[in-house]
């Protein structure tokens, strides 16, 4: 792991939604060390600065990438690099899924809005696993049908139960309407057999992660992807701080009973 971002090429560039694009890179010289799901990079955009950006696809999964949502200076440099353009990388950094952990229990996957970018590594290598898991399900939530991301791949992949619902829908909408965790009544999965990966709004983790632990599941087997003010991504800065994490070193995937507490302080 460098200090320093080595040079990534843009390799390629597609349109997730109106304000986010996905990057696929490969290094130009030097290579970081391999990510896992649920990590993260620190992403330059030279001459704008640089920004955390989970890892939405590994090299066992297509390739290097990076899903990033036009919110600011240095995310619109990134969404707007082409095909040939060069991005840095320092990484990675983090704790991960920790998908092996989960071998032989069913297997929840909860997303909000981009939160689905960092689950999608996660959703593959279940899917791909050579030794399955237990039932699959995945349960996508979003302010709007513009606003869902991957769907194809959404409805491609092999899940005891996919469901996507969004708060406000759309001319033409003709799915379901309102919180994700209105789906959760449809899932097929044993509580006490059960591990949850939970990534979005703050808002949504608390009341999914709530609703789950009342259901029976485990608080340590539900996984969730917190997101502070990272800066240095090494534990430096102290930006990051919730309680007593360092989000950048012990995160940003951490297990529900430890996060439950914590989440009631809101962020600075």
């Amino acid at each position: 792991m460098t200090s320093l971002p080595l040079p990534y090429r843009v390799v390629a560039r597609w349109r997730e939604t109106r304000d986010t694009n996905t990057l696929r890179v490969e290094p130009v010289g030097g290579r970081l060390p391999p990510f896992r799901p649920g990590q993260f990079a620190m992403v330059h955009a030279f001459g704008r600065g640089e920004i955390p950006v989970s890892v939405s696809a590994i090299p066992t999964t297509g390739g290097l990438g990076f899903t990033v949502r036009r919110v600011g200076a240095v995310s619109e440099g990134l969404y707007e690099t082409r095909p040939g353009g060069t991005v840095g990388l320092r990484g990675p950094y983090g704790t991960g899924w920790e998908l092996e952990k989960a071998a032989g229990q069913d297997l929840l996957v909860v997303a909000g809005g981009i939160g689905l970018a960092p689950l999608r590594p996660l959703i593959r290598d279940a899917v791909a696993a050579p030794e399955p898991y237990g039932r699959l399900n995945i349960l996508v939530g979003s302010r709007a049908p513009a606003d869902l991301m991957a769907r194809l791949e959404t409805r491609q992949w092999p899940t005891a139960y996919t469901g996507v619902t969004v708060d406000r829908p759309a001319a033409g909408w003709c799915g379901d309407i309102g919180l994700v965790t209105r789906l959760l009544g449809r899932a097929r999965f044993e509580p006490d057999n059960t591990t949850v990966f939970i990534c979005g709004p703050e808002p949504m983790i608390r009341a999914t992660a709530r609703e789950l632990t009342a259901l029976g599941v485990p608080g340590d087997r539900v996984r969730v992807s917190l997101e502070r003010n990272m800066r240095c991504a090494t534990g430096h800065c102290g930006h990051c701080q919730l309680g007593p994490l360092l989000l950048c070193r012990d995160g940003p995937v951490v297990g529900w009973d430890l996060a439950e507490d914590l989440l009631l302080v809101r962020e600075l």
